[in-house]
């Protein structure tokens, strides 16, 4: 019995037992503390992808608020001579716009091994650092700044995409191994049951996309609040404009070539800049501070250790899978509608008609509406899988077939509501078919962790050779563009019904192999050999004898030993 003394103002000595220091505290319940510390992972799962969210949404808001301003700058006539006439950069826009069109068509060849090399949250992160530098070269625009900003945001493109969408289909795994972390399967690190995560895939796209697609919203924030107040009127602007809608050829010909009542300030500008700079900082501060790894330490060497050749040739042999070709008109038509509704609807029938002002409200009830029902495929917890998309393409086709006919008349403000209406309604199946085909894809490969990168890589690659086929056919006429998009999305439903009626006949998958993990051994100090060791070391066999024993040559037996050389001991 031991015998701690109070201070000497207390009189009591406590006695105290030894065991009440040693033995394990009564109240302490292990399986409470387990049950507290993967709450506390499920709920950093869920910080993981609300901040990755954010990310993305703040620096897209930041870069097309930003294009937007500049294009619309440069476009003026005035402002171009006033400002580049001595420069030499008349033509800077094409050059911008070429350099982040072309060159997202080559991210097959090195998206995967650019994310495995750096990790999913590391690329998401030094993305949002090339859209940072992108904004930091409009302070001096020149060509060598903003032709190459310009040109590594086009090869930024498709990794970051990539990334997010690999980041987001880990955390619901991630969410589902927190869950049931009970579960052998769970706690052997095995591949998932079928089927086991969906629910969480389906929540967490959700999620993402609600949250992503305010990035419309926010990015009309410059024009409306800085740049919309310097607009001539669509008087002047649509002075010389015949026909709206269907009927035009290229955007909006006879567009008025000065566009500003005023030049803005050089202040003015830069304060602008400044602010978007701090936002496209802050992006990248949420990326690395509040976005937790995908993948544990291990899984990330092993993803590395197949080789990089293995690695760079591996999304090409994913294209024997009969589900990625047949989801590849899809993923087409991603890119499609999305570069009609920010381009073709918003300027050949939005501007046309309300003129230049209106735009940002076009596009913020757009991004407004694809927020709002980006929310509707959390009805696929209920419903089959193939409704989300087939709503979305019904809604779609509907539209296109009704803005075949639509001609409206420049100039006449009758015409708001109802576009304002369809920008809604084209935002809806925007909603809808982006939000399902990330769903679609991370169930169809939601057990396949190890190539999660490889299909969202080529899901991304697709719809930037959309994007580029959108920048090649800018001046056709406006009804060759309504026909491309209607035939591409009838294709891309029919193909996705022979997919899933493939499925349910249980018609076999090709799935290419990948090959084990190669890790490199360095050569330990002590050598394992079977022969009998020399005198004067002291060596330990695979029985478990320490070295320290002291088995020298003549008590050594015929096995194998692990020796070291006396300086080593």
């Amino acid at each position: 019995q031991f015998i701690i003394e109070m201070p000497k103002d207390t009189k009591h000595p406590v006695p105290l037992q030894m065991g009440e220091f040693l033995d394990p505290q009564a109240e302490y319940n292990e399986e409470e503390e387990e049950r507290k510390y993967y709450r506390r992972k499920r709920l950093g799962v869920v910080k993981n992808v609300l901040a990755a969210s954010v990310g993305a949404m703040i620096v897209y808001s930041v870069y097309m608020g930003l294009l937007q301003m500049q294009l619309i700058l440069h476009y003026d006539t005035t402002y171009r001579e006033v400002k580049y006439s001595n420069l030499g950069l008349e033509d800077i826009d094409r050059k911008m716009l070429m350099g982040i069109n072309v060159t997202p068509i080559v991210g097959l060849l090195y998206t995967p091994v650019l994310i495995r090399f750096l990790g999913t949250k590391w690329m998401m992160f030094l993305a949002s650092g090339i859209y940072a530098l992108f904004v930091s070269t409009n302070y001096w625009e020149r060509y060598y700044t903003l032709v190459p900003s310009a040109v590594a945001i086009g090869a930024t493109i498709v990794p970051f995409w990539t990334s997010l969408g690999n980041y987001i289909t880990r955390m619901a795994q991630q969410y589902y191994e927190y869950v049931n972390y009970k579960q052998e399967h769970v706690q052997d690190q095995k591949k998932l049951p079928k089927g086991a995560c969906h629910s969480y895939i389906i929540v967490f796209q959700s999620v993402f996309y609600i949250i992503f697609n305010l990035s419309f919203v926010f990015a009309e924030f410059p024009m409306s609040l800085f740049l919309n107040n310097d607009l001539q009127g669509k008087a002047h602007i649509l002075d010389r404009v015949e026909k709206c809608g269907a009927d035009v050829h290229g955007l909006i010909p006879g567009f008025n070539t000065t566009v500003l009542t005023k030049l803005p300030q050089s202040m003015l500008l830069i304060y602008v800049e400044s602010v978007l700079m701090a936002f496209a900082f802050l992006s990248m501060i949420i990326f690395l501070v509040l976005c937790g790894p995908a993948y544990r330490p291990t899984e990330e060497i092993d993803l590395r250790s197949i080789g990089w050749g293995n690695i760079f040739q591996l999304p090409f042999k994913h294209l024997r899978d009969y589900r990625l070709r047949l989801l590849c008109p899809f993923f087409i038509y991603s890119g499609f509608e999305a570069m009609f509704a920010i381009t073709g609807f918003s300027l050949s029938y939005g501007v046309c008609v309300l003129g230049l002002k209106r735009l940002w409200l076009l596009i913020t009830v757009y991004g407004l509406s694809a927020s709002v029902f980006s929310s509707l495929p959390l009805l696929l917890l209920r419903l089959p899988r193939w409704t989300c998309l087939a709503a979305g393409a019904v809604v779609h086709f509907v539209l296109l077939v009704a803005l075949f006919a639509f001609s409206p008349k420049p100039k006449h403000e009758e015409f708001l509501h109802p576009l304002l209406a369809v920008a809604a309604l084209w935002g809806l199946g925007s909603a809808l078919n982006r939000t399902g085909v990330s769903i679609l894809l991370g169930v169809l490969y939601a057990e396949e962790k190890e190539r999660l990168d490889f299909v969202y890589t080529i899901y991304n690659w697709w719809q930037a050779i959309a994007i580029f086929i959108v920048y090649l056919c800018a001046h056709l006429p406006m009804r060759a563009k309504l026909s491309i998009l209607l035939v591409t999305l009838l294709l891309a439903c029919y193909c996705y019904w022979l997919m899933e009626r493939r499925l349910a006949a249980k018609v076999q998958y090709r799935l290419p192999r990948i090959p084990r993990p190669r890790h490199k051994v360095t050569k330990p100090l002590w050598i394992i050999s079977d022969r009998v060791p020399q005198s004067g070391q002291y060596c330990q066999s695979f029985t478990g004898q320490h070295p320290d024993s002291g088995a020298m040559l003549e008590d050594a037996v015929q096995t194998p030993y692990v020796c070291l050389p006396d300086m080593v001991r």
